[in-house]
C-alpha cells in the first residue's frame, strides 16, 4: 500500500543518492551501510552527541549464518563526530559529498532531520520535528490532525500526574519517559502511590541515550491487539514494508515483550492499520525515510502508541528477507538509491512464506554468566532458524524486566503453526531449567515469564 503525496513533496526526493550520511548506525543500524553499499550508495557515519549504550552493550550476533548484511559498516566508511555545532557537521559532510542524510538509531533522528535541512537534501517536513521524538508533542501533533491518540498529559508533577488518573478514572495507567526508546521505564500503574513512585524514579534517571528525563508521560492504558507497522517513504509517498502483531505480557509493574509474527498482507487487519498508519506519518511530516509506528486495535478504531522516525529496532534483515521477501532495512536503501521508484510505489512487496516467530528470551533469575555453548538444545528445537545474543559472552545476567536486560532472540519458523508454538513452550522450559545456568532462585509462579 501507498499514499499519493502532494506534487510539491514528490519533487524533494527525486535524484537518486550516491552518498548517504548515517547519523548513529547502532545496533540494526549498523545494517544500514551494508543495505546502502548493496544499492551502490556509499555511506559516511556520524556520530551524534549524545551517549551510545550500544557500545556498553554490543551485539553479539551468534549463530549468524548470513553475515552479508554488515557489509561495509565500519571499514571502509568514513566517520564524522559531531560536536554539537549542525552547520560545522553539515560543512563536513558536504566535503564527502553527501546528498542524502537518515537516522541509524533513535538517538540520530533530531540530528538527521537538522543536518538534512542545513544541506537541503531531503527530509522530513521540519514545522514541528521535535513530534519526532517526544511523545507528548507527537501525540498532539496527531490528534489535531484529527486521527485518534490515547488520553496523555506531560508532566514533571506528581501531583499533576495524581489529579490527571482521577479525572481519567480507569486503572492502569501508563507511566513513561517523554523520549526514549523499547520498553525503557514503561511502567503500567494501577494505584496513586505507584504513579508517585513511577514519576519520582522516572525524573531522577535518564533515558537510554543519555538524556534527563526533566518530565514523564502519563497515558490512558490501551485495550486491545497491538501491532507495528514498518514503512519508507520518499517524497511524501508511503510504502508499508511489513505488519506485525505483538505479543506481551506483565513483568513487575512493565510490559514485556514476549514474541512477534507478521500479519499476512491480505488479512484485513492490516487495511486498517495501514490506513490509520500512514495518516500518523503525514500528521508528523515523514516524508523521506523509514519509520517503525506500534498501533493499538482498540474498540474505537486504531489508536497510536507512538511513531520512531528511524527502522524497527530489533530485527535481522536477513532472516526477514527469507521468509518475507524483502525487509524494511532493504526497502530503505532502494528508496535512496532509487527514489523515482519508491515514489511511484515500486519497492518491493512483502509475502510470508511460512509462520514465523520472534521471540525474546527472558532470564527468569539473576547471577549466571551468559554462555553461547548453553544454548545447543534451543539451536536443536526442529522450527529453529536463528538465534542472536545480545549481551557479550561472560555477561553475569540480569533478570529480565525490560528490553535492555534481555539476553537476545531466537527466529522459529515452519509451514505448521502449531510445531512453531510448541517450539516456543520448549524454549520456555529450556529457560525455566538450566539455559541460563544452576536455578538458585524460586520465583513466584505468578511472575514466572513462562506463565501464560
Amino acid at each position: 500500500m501507498s499514499a499519493r503525496p502532494s506534487p510539491a513533496y514528490a519533487a524533494r526526493a527525486t535524484h537518486p543518492a550516491t552518498r548517504a550520511a548515517v547519523v548513529d548506525a547502532d545496533g540494526m543500524g549498523a545494517f544500514l551501510p551494508g543495505a546502502l553499499a548493496r544499492e551502490g550508495v556509499r555511506s559516511v557515519l556520524v556520530r551524534s552527541d549524545a551517549p551510545n549504550p550500544h557500545l556498553a552493550n554490543q551485539t553479539d550476533l551468534t549463530d549468524r549464518t548470513d553475515r552479508t548484511d554488515r557489509t561495509d559498516r565500519t571499514d571502509l566508511a568514513p566517520e564524522v563526530m559531531h560536536r554539537g555545532d549542525v552547520a560545522a557537521t553539515a560543512d563536513a559532510l558536504r566535503r564527502y559529498g553527501v546528498d542524502r542524510v537518515v537516522a541509524g538509531a533513535e538517538s540520530g533522528v533530531l540530528l538527521a532531520d537538522a543536518l538534512s535541512a542545513e544541506l537541503g537534501t531531503p527530509g522530513h517536513g521540519m514545522s514541528r520535528p521535535s513530534a519526532r521524538r517526544d511523545k507528548y508533542e507527537m501525540a498532539c501533533a496527531v490528534r489535531e490532525s484529527g486521527q485518534a491518540t490515547a488520553d496523555c498529559l506531560a508532566t514533571e508533577s506528581a501531583d499533576e500526574v495524581v489529579a490527571w488518573a482521577r479525572r481519567h478514572g480507569r486503572w492502569p495507567v501508563v507511566l513513561k519517559p517523554l523520549a526514549s526508546a523499547g520498553t525503557d521505564n514503561v511502567l503500567f500503574c494501577r494505584s496513586e502511590a505507584q504513579l508517585r513512585a513511577g514519576v519520582a524514579a522516572i525524573t531522577a534517571g535518564r533515558d537510554r541515550y543519555g538524556g534527563r528525563n526533566l518530565a514523564v508521560l502519563v497515558q490512558e492504558h490501551l485495550a486491545g491487539e497491538e501491532y507495528f507497522v514498518n514503512t519508507v517513504s520518499s517524497g511524501g509517498v508511503h510504502h508499508v514494508v511489513e505488519v506485525w502483531r505483538y505479543h506481551k505480557r506483565p513483568v513487575g509493574d512493565r510490559p514485556m515483550y514476549d514474541h512477534e509474527e507478521p500479519v499476512p498482507p491480505d488479512d484485513p487487519v492490516v487495511g486498517v492499520l495501514t490506513a490509520y498508519t500512514l495518516r500518523v506519518l503525514d500528521a508528523l511530516e515523514i516524508r523521506n525515510g523509514a519509520a517503525h509506528t506500534e498501533v493499538i486495535r482498540t474498540g474505537r478504531g486504531p489508536v497510536l502508541v507512538e511513531c520512531a522516525a528511524r527502522h524497527g529496532g530489533s530485527h535481522t534483515p536477513s532472516v526477514v528477507s527469507r521468509f518475507l521477501g524483502t525487509d524494511q532495512l532493504a526497502c530503505l536503501a532502494r528508496a535512496v538509491a532509487c527514489p523515482d521508484q519508491a515514489a511511484l510505489g515500486r519497492l518491493p512487496r512483502y509475502r510470508p512464506r511460512a509462520h514465523l516467530r520472534y521471540v525474546t528470551l527472558l532470564s527468569p533469575r539473576a547471577g549466571s554468566p551468559l554462555s553461547a555453548e548453553r544454548f545447543a538444545p534451543v539451536r536443536a528445537l526442529g522450527t529453529f532458524v536463528e538465534m542472536a545474543l545480545t549481551m557479550p559472552e561472560g555477561t553475569v545476567l540480569p533478570r529480565t524486566r525490560d528490553l535492555a536486560s534481555s539476553p537476545g532472540y531466537v527466529y522459529l519458523a515452519a509451514a505448521d503453526p502449531a510445531r512453531v508454538a510448541a517450539d516456543h513452550q520448549r524454549l520456555r522450559a529450556l529457560e525455566h531449567g538450566d539455559l541460563y545456568g544452576p536455578a538458585t532462585t524460586t520465583i513466584p509462579p505468578g511472575e514466572r515469564h513462562g506463565d501464560r
